[in-house]
């Protein structure tokens, strides 16, 4: 099942929780109360933020992904079919764009961030 594959990645990063901000079943994945992915109930995929809107329309361009629905342009939906190593490395960079945005107070309060070429 697709959201067993997202919680998955998503558990094991420092600091990340699930909510259902919205009730309807959208699984928001946040770190320091920051989302950085969320399942929605209507669009099937998980949805991460990308570091740019041009990176993003660039995966968009590339087929990787789609424009969801009520995000900023910055963010794109993948698809449940989407290729794990890929899937694995948007929702990466996603909570290390999130993270990083954090305040140092908040930051410092999370266990350290280990994967290479990230946060």
């Amino acid at each position: 099942m697709f959201n067993d594959r997202v919680t998955a990645i998503c558990t094991p990063l420092p600091g990340a929780e699930v909510s259902d901000p919205w009730g309807g079943g959208h699984d928001a994945w946040k770190v320091g109360g920051k989302m950085f992915a969320c399942i929605g109930a209507v669009q099937r995929g998980v949805v991460v933020k990308c570091d740019s809107v041009e990176t993003a329309e660039m995966l968009r361009a590339a087929g990787v992904g789609t424009k969801p629905a009520y995000f900023h342009r910055s963010w794109i939906l993948l698809p449940e079919d989407c290729p794990e190593d890929e899937l694995r490395h948007r929702i990466e960079a996603s909570y290390s764009l999130i993270r990083a945005g954090l305040t140092r107070k908040a930051q410092a309060a999370l266990d350290p961030w280990p994967v290479k070429g990230f946060g």
